[in-house]
């Protein structure tokens, strides 16, 4: 699942922070990023991703 998150976050931004996130301030964030550009909103849309299942495996 993570891969696909990841390929959503570079080629459609907004769809796969919320598939990951939900709605909330991550997905608004990466929504103006995207719309000032599409790279901007792929790169948050990546880091937010891979940051937060690195997150994840720390608790574990």
């Amino acid at each position: 699942m993570k891969f696909l998150y990841i390929v959503l976050g570079i080629l459609i931004p907004p769809v796969g922070v919320f598939l990951k996130f939900g709605i909330g301030s991550t997905l608004f964030i990466n929504i103006a990023l995207t719309l000032l550009g599409w790279i901007p909103g792929s790169i948050h849309a990546v880091w937010a991703i891979v940051k937060q299942d690195q997150e994840l495996n720390k608790t574990v």
